[in-house]
């Protein structure tokens, strides 16, 4: 597996979102979860990406199971946002309000460290930024934790290009995260080239465009019940429909490549910059091994140029009004 930096953070070319295997997408299995972490690391894949919202708290227990008496060899993330005191695993209904403060900083790496079964957190990152609660503050508790040993590298998650310079300005950012794909292409306007002016890492989430460009389901109704995709604004009406032409084009490409549409949409991700550490999620070794495998397609600026000159826009925001407000920022 090939390497890159996330400014001083060396991980795999592409990482393992952990999130499908507890929440959101549909059924879950936890132990097949656990054998794709594992096999992760026979394919090289050594960067894992969970949160304490996933569940809530269930996915971060479930990383915990499976890198234990192996951690060293993984580089994990998490992510601390919304208040967890209350917080029932596995129901969302219990998961309290965002939190940006310092207090909850402090306190909220503790419940981490413990479900993860370590001692430190190799990028912790904020999962939305709190517009109630300067930058300032949270990476100053968060610049705290480094110094104490407990975090070793900060990231942000869906942060607007002032946060992200202002919060630079306090302490070193690794990496923000970000939503990115052939359908989610905002982040070339300002964030991604802020990062870069600043010599931070990027790490798309969602590069499959939650799975749809990998052409895997046509229609809410392939969706398991339970998948927040079934009411997502990309995935139903009129929008679905228009987004159809796009996979199809994804798909059209990938075969004249001889590569999957997964495989085209992670490998066209990876051609933006050796800057981008991609995150696609999965919940099976298959789609594990096949996404793994983008790494080694070479995506010519022919073919590079005939994706932007061919791909429709994507039609729909990528999340409902409420998610929109919270990204950004």
């Amino acid at each position: 597996m090939k390497q890159r930096r996330l400014r001083d953070l060396q991980v795999s070319a592409i990482g393992l979102g952990c999130m499908g295997m507890s929440a959101f997408y549909g059924t879950t299995d936890e132990e097949e979860g656990i054998k794709t972490i594992h096999h992760a690391l026979d394919l090289g894949v050594d960067f894992l990406d969970t949160a304490q919202l996933y569940g809530p708290l269930t996915n971060e227990t479930l990383v915990g199971r499976a890198i234990k008496g192996r951690r060293e060899r993984y580089v994990v993330a998490t992510k601390f946002n919304y208040r967890m005191d209350n917080a029932s695993p596995g129901d969302m209904s219990t998961v309290g309000p965002q939190d940006g403060s310092a207090e909850h900083v402090r306190s909220s790496i503790h419940g981490s460290l413990e479900r993860l079964g370590t001692d430190y957190i190799d990028l912790y990152y904020q999962h939305r930024v709190d517009p109630k609660v300067p930058i300032e503050e949270t990476v100053g508790a968060l610049a705290e934790l480094v110094a104490e040993g407990k975090v070793r590298h900060i990231g942000l998650s869906e942060a607007g290009p002032d946060t992200i310079r202002r919060a630079h300005a306090v302490h070193p950012i690794t990496a923000v995260q970000t939503e990115y794909s052939m359908w989610s292409r905002d982040p070339e306007a300002e964030v991604l080239p802020t990062c870069r002016e600043l010599g931070i890492g990027f790490v798309p989430y969602s590069p499959l465009g939650r799975g749809f460009l990998a052409g895997r389901f046509s229609s809410p109704a392939d969706l398991d019940e339970g998948d927040f995709r079934r009411s997502g604004p990309r995935f139903t009406g009129e929008n679905l429909e228009a987004n159809l032409r796009l996979a199809e084009k994804v798909k059209e490409i990938a075969t004249e490549k001889g590569v999957t549409p997964a495989q085209l949409a992670i490998a066209w991700v990876l051609a933006q910059g050796d800057d981008l550490v991609p995150i696609p999620g999965t919940k099976r070794r298959a789609y594990l091994e096949q996404n793994a495998a983008a790494v080694d397609i070479e995506l010519t600026k022919e073919d590079l140029a005939r994706i932007d000159a061919e791909l429709p826009e994507p039609a729909g925001e990528r999340y409902d009004e409420a998610g929109m407000k919270s990204v950004n920022l």
